[in-house]
């Protein structure tokens, strides 16, 4: 017995210091990811925005439309002439679990740009998602998540409509499809709410409108 409560002792003394190492470990690396993570996101910005020279959160801003989809960051990217866009990171379920991605929004409420940044379904079926190698038209060398660039929210958003599928793998193709359309939607309503001027910029510039010449005239310019 007594051998058995040493041995037990050992074990837990063991477990302790490995549970304390990894917790060690996971602390110093923890920001080293972060960091690579935060430098591979403004690397699909650029990615997607080529003209872009800053990015602002504006994440305070969403507003989901389909409670599947959880969005989580909105940036409004600004080149040297002004905003180029707002560019949404949102999340969803997929056929293999959760797929995270980056939609981009010009000011003309059409996608700049998709880029697939988390995914995990079936390896050659849906993942060929993310795979820049895999062209849903193979003439123009178009990858799935390309086909988007250019569409604007009034179109469809309908997979083996106007939105080509993965083949075998139309689970996958309908669910990043259903992200990309609400998170171009949260972009489109985020953008708005940052063009639209202040109500008190409004109400100034009514009222510097109304004060004519003759007004001038009558309150002697004042």
């Amino acid at each position: 017995m007594k051998g058995i409560a040493k041995l037990g002792l050992v074990l837990a003394a063991f477990s302790a210091v490995a549970c304390a190492s990894l917790a060690v470990v996971y602390a110093v690396t923890e920001k080293t990811i972060q960091a690579q993570e935060q430098v591979a996101f403004e690397a699909s910005l650029k990615d997607i925005f080529p003209s872009a020279e800053t990015f602002e959160d504006r994440t305070s801003s969403l507003e989901s439309t389909d409670p599947d989809i959880k969005l989580l960051s909105a940036i409004l990217v600004k080149g040297g002439q002004g905003n180029l866009g707002m560019a949404v990171k949102a999340s969803g379920p997929s056929y293999g679990g959760k797929a995270v991605l980056l939609v981009g929004l010009g000011l003309t409420r059409d996608i700049a740009g998709v880029r697939v940044l988390e995914l995990n379904d079936t390896p050659g079926l849906g993942a060929n998602a993310k795979n820049p190698g895999y062209f849903v038209d193979k003439v123009k060398k178009i990858t799935f998540p390309g086909q988007f660039a250019g569409k604007f929210l009034t179109d469809a958003f309908e997979v083996k409509k106007d939105v080509a599928a993965i083949t075998a793998s139309t689970i996958t193709s309908k669910s990043l499809t259903k992200i990309v359309k609400v998170a171009a939607e949260a972009a489109a309503v985020s953008l708005e709410k940052e063009l639209l001027a202040p109500a008190a910029d409004v109400a100034q510039a009514g009222a510097d409108a109304k004060q004519t010449p003759a007004a001038e005239a009558a309150t002697g310019g004042k």
